[in-house]
């Protein structure tokens, strides 16, 4: 059988091309190494991680509401229970993925696929049988994998990686987090609200190296209010396992002085790498550059014209919303329409609490590209509905042009700044100045009512502060 389109991976990117593909009226397959669908993000990352988050923050706040007299009695976590709930999740969303291949007549294949041609790739069922499958294009879409430190050996269960993170038993004493990125500082906090000490090793001067400085500085201070602690510019050297845990061996960056850590679990989680490995690209033709990073066009094609990528494979920020979108847009590029992804204009987030979000441009990278802006900011302090609630650490900062006034950037620390930062993100994609957002009519009391703040500060013209 010749499909139309037949893509290898189905992960939010792969799982929506496929989708969108035949809505399209394509002829369409999908392959998946796993038995489920949804990739990483579904089955062993952005879900399973949001749902411990969001229960172990309830589980904090219960405690804080004890303690300040507002709620009576005791609480206690039962974690257990709550990676029960997590599996549950996971169950149903990738079993509601299913159901929309069979209402979109997807084919669904099971195994491992690997080029044999241009035209055809051999599947590897888990019974070691194989199938031969031919399409007149492919898209790409295995996503990335967890990146391995050098002489440190993870086992998921003293060592691990955030697979292992989400699967522990117990809820450990002791964590050491190696990795300030959002990964590390997400699976860090949910431990430390469930009273584990968390102590993260970065390499690197600051945490989450890519996010605006101003932003990064106070996010760090927050979550050390929290409790975790940080060893800022050390390497690890070594894991060694013990009868007890493990030993993190770090070393300075600036001085050499080396130190022993001992814990119960290290998480490794120094960021991801596209995964290729097996896929027979160099059979197919396909290239891929020194990083293992599979290079594509702006139409996402690669060097071998009917062999598309997209995702954690290919260049740009490993998020499974730019996947996603990138997905649609090749659908509608194999349809004989128009796709793009607009990649100055892709949010992220970090959902630790408050969460932190951004989209656009950093203060840093507006001084390097010599782009003169101005700033305007508002402290959720003065924001009613956060004081209401009693949350009200951090800030609302939008970076404008000097000149247009045109909207470069936002930067956000927040109670639900992953929700609110999406204003910014569509104004930006219609060109909005700060003014525009100033002089929108904002709910109140609202947590949005600091993005226009913030607007009006741009020209210091603020009314709640």
């Amino acid at each position: 059988m010749m499909y139309d389109v037949l893509i290898i991976g189905a992960g939010p990117g792969g799982y929506v091309c496929a989708i969108k593909a035949a809505q399209l009226g394509l002829k369409v397959a999908c392959v998946e190494s796993r038995k489920t669908l949804g990739g990483t993000c579904l089955n062993v990352g952005c879900i399973p991680s949001k749902t411990l988050l969001e229960f172990s923050e309830k589980y904090y706040s219960s405690k804080h509401l004890i303690e300040e007299g507002i709620l009576s009695g005791n609480v206690a976590c039962n974690f257990p229970k709550l990676m029960e709930k997590k599996s549950s999740i996971i169950s149903q969303l990738t079993g509601g993925i299913s159901m929309l291949f069979k209402k979109n007549k997807v084919t669904h294949i099971q195994g491992f696929a690997s080029f044999k041609d241009k035209n055809t790739i051999v599947i590897t069922k888990e019974d070691g049988s194989k199938e031969e499958v031919q399409s007149k294009n492919f898209v790409i879409a295995t996503g990335s994998e967890v990146t391995p430190l050098p002489n440190v050996q993870i086992d998921e269960e003293k060592i691990i990686s955030s697979t292992g993170a989400l699967e522990l038993k117990s809820v450990p004493n002791k964590m050491v987090v190696i990795g300030a990125g959002v990964i590390g500082l997400e699976l860090g906090s949910v431990y430390n609200r469930l009273g584990s000490q968390v102590e993260v090793i970065e390499f690197l001067p600051k945490i989450t190296p890519t996010m605006d400085g101003e932003i990064s500085q106070n996010f760090k201070k927050i979550l050390e209010k929290q409790g975790l602690k940080f060893t800022m510019e050390s390497k690890v050297v070594g894991v060694e396992k013990t009868s007890k845990g493990v030993v993190v061996n770090v070393e300075s960056v600036k001085d050499g002085v080396k130190a022993s850590i001992e814990a119960d679990v290290c998480l490794v989680a120094i960021g991801r790498r596209a995964f290729t490995n097996g896929l027979g690209l160099d059979i197919a033709g396909v290239q891929i550059n020194q990083r293992g990073i599979v290079e594509v066009n702006a139409k996402f094609q690669t060097n071998v014209p009917n062999i598309y990528a997209i995702g954690d494979v290919i260049p740009g920020p490993m998020l499974a919303h730019k996947a996603e979108d990138e997905g649609v847009a090749v659908a509608e590029i194999l349809a004989g329409k128009y796709g793009h992804v607009n990649y100055g204009i892709i949010p992220s987030v970090v959902y630790t609490h408050p969460e932190v979000a951004s989209v656009g441009k950093t203060e840093e990278e507006l001084k390097v590209e010599n782009i003169e802006y101005k700033v305007g900011k508002f402290n959720m302090m003065a924001n009613s509905r956060a004081k209401a609630v009693d949350d009200t650490e951090g800030f609302v900062k939008i970076l404008a042009c000097k000149k247009t006034d045109k909207i470069l950037g936002c930067h956000i620390i927040s109670r639900g700044a992953g929700d609110i930062i999406h204003e910014i993100a569509v104004g930006m994609e219609f060109f909005a100045s700060a003014e525009d957002i100033a002089r929108t009519c904002h709910a109140h009391p609202t947590l949005n009512e600091a993005i226009k703040e913030a607007a009006m500060a741009v020209d210091k013209s603020q009314i709640h502060s």
